[in-house]
This record gives structure tokens, sequence and C-alpha cells, in this order.
């Protein structure tokens, strides 16, 4: 699979899940047999900024869906988030405005759930979809307290087979509501979730394709990061998105079967 840059084959591939791989609790056409093909020709990692499960939860979710990942080979906000705090703050006390597997990555860091909001050292949200007015409250006691945020991402919306709904932007917004801005967001397009991608894949950027669906995630953090992108059509952005976007991908392509195959464009061109 070679780029139009210099000639330069990819050796890794950063890529997204829902919209590239799935919709919802369903394998998008194609994307069992595309993943397979870029895993035949160099490491694929799944980079994707949903937190509501574990490394290990999607990639058992992944595996009954007919995709072939280990949870060593996925990087989920869950995952990122709680290895960036184990970085900046060691071992900490956490109170969690989000879904039970940001709660077990967390964990499994070596943090500690606050039994308290005034407990807590930092309060750290995801997409939770089972959101209410006493969850914002508990995080506004929290951060009252002193403790710091941390956000998983900052998606506006989310995709599934019944169309968007909410993402974790829509939480984050309660809380910038109350007049709290986040001390740290570890999601694409921070540079913090590619940055953290890099060192495990110890590949040369100049040799990594990030793979996704979101111009404002996906693409935006790619390019900033100085790797090639490439923009699937088969999840939130779509073709009369390109047109009204400063947003350049290095190609543009329907799906992940169709990257597999190098049967992309540049964008812009038909």
């Amino acid at each position: 699979m070679a780029s139009a840059k210099n000639g330069r084959s990819y050796e890794a591939f950063l890529v997204d899940v829902d919209g590239v791989l799935t919709r919802g609790s369903q394998p998008l056409p194609g994307a069992v047999e595309g993943l397979q093909a870029l895993q035949a020709r160099g490491r694929a990692v799944l980079l994707t900024n949903n937190s509501t499960r574990s490394r290990s939860e999607l990639s058992a979710h992944l595996t009954s869906l007919g995709f072939r990942i280990s949870a060593a080979d996925i990087f989920a906000t869950s995952y990122l988030a709680a290895r960036y705090l184990r970085d900046v703050s060691g071992a900490a006390r956490v109170w969690v405005l989000g879904e039970e597997g940001l709660r077990t990555e967390l964990v499994a860091a070596g943090h500690c759930l606050a039994e308290r909001p005034v407990d807590a050292d930092w309060v750290v949200v995801g997409m939770d979809r089972r959101f209410e007015y006493a969850k914002l409250s508990q995080a506004l006691q929290a951060l009252l307290a002193g403790a710091r945020l941390l956000v998983t991402n900052e998606d506006a919306t989310f995709p599934t087979t019944d169309g968007l709904v909410p993402g974790a932007g829509a939480i984050v917004g309660a809380l910038r509501g109350m007049g709290y801005e986040p001390d740290a967001v570890i999601g694409k397009p921070s540079p913090l979730a590619f940055a953290i991608a890099l060192e495990e894949l110890g590949t040369p950027k100049e040799r990594v394709l990030v793979i996704g669906d979101r111009l404002e995630t996906d693409i935006v953090g790619g390019c900033a990061a100085g790797m090639d992108t490439a923009l699937v059509l088969s999840g939130v952005s779509r073709e009369p998105d390109l047109a009204g976007s400063t947003v350049r991908p290095t190609w543009v392509a329907d799906d992940l079967a169709a990257v597999a195959l190098g049967a992309w464009r540049v964008a812009g061109v038909g």
C-alpha cells in the first residue's frame, strides 16, 4: 500500500472504531475483511474516543462481531485517560462521570475510586448513556472541593444503528456551563492520544496512516501529528463536509474495505 508522498509504504495503521469498523453493535460492510487486510500488511491499532468499554471488553465485543483484535492493540480513551493520569499524577483518587469501562481501566492503572465526590483529586469524564442531574451535581461537588478535570473526549455525537446520539461532548458542555474547563482532554484530536499511540507502535510517523470517519477529530489530529490520513465516508463526515472544510485528509475512501484495496482518491478530486 503506497502513499503518493515519496512512494512510501505504510507500516502501521491507527484505525477508528465507531463509523469505521462498526455502527452501533453491527460491523460495517467489508470492515472485517478490510481490517484483516491491513493487519496482513503491518500492525493495525484501534484508536477510539469511545470510553464506555475497557480494552478487554472492546476486544471481546469486536471478536464477537468477527474482527480479530487483541486488547493490546486497542487504545480506547478509557485506557488512555488512565495511563495519562498515572503519568502526570501517579495513583490518584478519582470521581468518574462515565461508564464501567472507564472505571475498570482507571482501577487497573492503580487509581482509586473516591467514596465521596469531595475526596477526589480528579473528575474523569467520558460518555455516559445514563447521565442525569444527580451525576452532574456530584461532579460539581468534586470540582468545588478542588478536583481537577480530565476529559476522555469531546465528540459532540456518537453514531448508532438508529442514527446519531449525544456524545461525551454533551456532558462536557454541561460542565462548561457551570464554569469548568478541562485541565486535559485525552482523546482525538488531542496530541496526547497520538503521542501515546506512536510511542506504543515504535513506527516513524511518516509510515503510519490514520483512518477515521470524523474530520474534526481523526483527521485534524492525525494531520497535526504529522501523519497521513484517510477519511472514510461510512460514519459521521460526508462528502459535502469536505467541500466546506479547511481540513484536508491525504485520502478519501468510501469505507475501510476501499482503504485496504487502495481504492481512494485525493481530497477534492472526484
